[in-house]
């Protein structure tokens, strides 16, 4: 796309579209007809998994735990291009997802007041008019469609394993290495922790949060397996940074860090550095999979920190559009924690940047 102004070359100027060879755009609003989204640059002959698209949607949706909002959305994604008995076409592969369950009444108290610390205000100041039910645009259920799109994903890149799961909730932090996680222990509880007895705790104190009608911060930890050599570009494209974007591109993210992170840097050089084997493989992995902004064929691993919920079910001291003080008491269906259902959205997110990097590792060497 050109800039009239400049005659520059730059990416989607409304921040709706990500990705470079495998570009995903979205579309919709929470409380809008559907969400929907055009996934570009699928490969053509791809047979598609439709259960596995339906198992992530089912993971991320609402109403699936008593820790979750209670919001009920079947969350049946609708294609509408680019799929043909089974298939990828290789054009724009076009889906939607219809809102079946809104509440838009819920949300007249915030039609002229802004929650504290959400994107009322901003958006507000920005356009000059906003969706306010239940957010609009920055909802987090526009993440549904991301779940979709990384579900395709995950289907262009089948040797790759992504697998987030839950490792805080509040000041409880799971103590098991990434490389040591049972990843098949993560769907056996609500807060999609893989050790049953810090689940346990977690679970807790998320109830005990909501029954106050306050809300908790957590993070989630994501590894990535199988990823082949070469994956990333220099400087600005770094793999590393595009798994950044991404991350912070999801509601409520706070933090990213990747490897031995903030810790890394308490460390000498020499307790740093990962040495190699005779066969390129390194002793250790501080670099959490990535050297010089390119994968080294090393597990990949980052953790993703995500603040409490912004609306809480209590009083709170806030302003209108006339700039006056008011007491704000929200209504509405609003997750105490949303780290249980982040996990299959940082996976989607990873899958898109692996798969579009993937993609451009193609067109790199002969």
């Amino acid at each position: 796309m050109i800039c009239y102004i400049c005659g520059s070359l730059y990416r989607d100027m409304a921040g709706n579209t990500f990705g470079n060879l495998l570009k995903l755009s979205t579309f919709g609003e929470s409380h809008g007809v559907a969400l929907g989204g055009v996934l570009d640059g699928v490969p053509a002959g791809i047979e598609v998994d439709f259960e596995a698209i339906n198992i992530d949607l089912a993971r991320r949706k609402p109403g699936q735990s008593r820790i979750t909002t209670q919001r009920k959305e079947d969350d049946e994604v609708e294609f509408l291009s680019g799929i043909f008995e089974g298939k990828t076409t290789g054009t724009s592969i076009g889906f939607i997802i219809k809102n079946k369950n809104q509440r838009s009444n819920d949300y007249g108290d915030i039609a002229k007041a802004y929650r504290p610390s959400h994107a009322d205000f901003t958006y507000d100041q920005k356009f000059g008019f906003r969706d306010y039910r239940g957010g609009g645009r920055s909802s987090a259920r526009e993440t549904a469609v991301r779940v979709v799109a990384g579900a395709i994903a995950k289907q262009i890149i089948p040797d790759i394993k992504i697998n987030a799961y839950v490792s805080g909730v509040g000041e409880l932090k799971l103590d098991i290495p990434y490389n040591k996680v049972d990843f098949n222990e993560v769907e056996k509880n609500p807060v999609r922790c893989p050790d049953q007895v810090m689940a346990e705790k977690m679970v807790s104190l998320i109830e005990e949060v909501k029954l106050d009608g306050n809300t908790v911060g957590g993070v989630v930890s994501c590894v990535i397996s199988g990823t082949p050599i070469g994956l990333g570009e220099p400087v600005f494209d770094r793999l590393q940074a595009e798994l950044a974007k991404a991350m912070f591109s999801i509601n409520a993210v706070k933090g990213f860090e990747y490897g031995s992170g903030f810790e890394g840097s308490k460390m000498k050089g020499s307790e740093h550095n990962d040495l190699f084997n005779q066969n390129g493989t390194t002793k250790t992995n501080r670099s959490g999979g990535i050297q010089g902004g390119i994968s080294n064929g090393e597990q990949i691993y980052f953790n993703v920190a995500f603040k409490p919920v912004a609306t809480l079910l209590q009083p709170q001291e806030t302003i209108n559009q006339n700039f006056e003080m008011l007491t704000l008491n929200p209504k509405g269906r609003h997750d105490p924690c949303v780290v249980p259902r982040a996990v299959p959205i940082v996976e989607s997110m990873a899958a898109l940047v692996i798969a579009d990097y993937y993609l451009i590792n193609k067109t790199r060497k002969i």
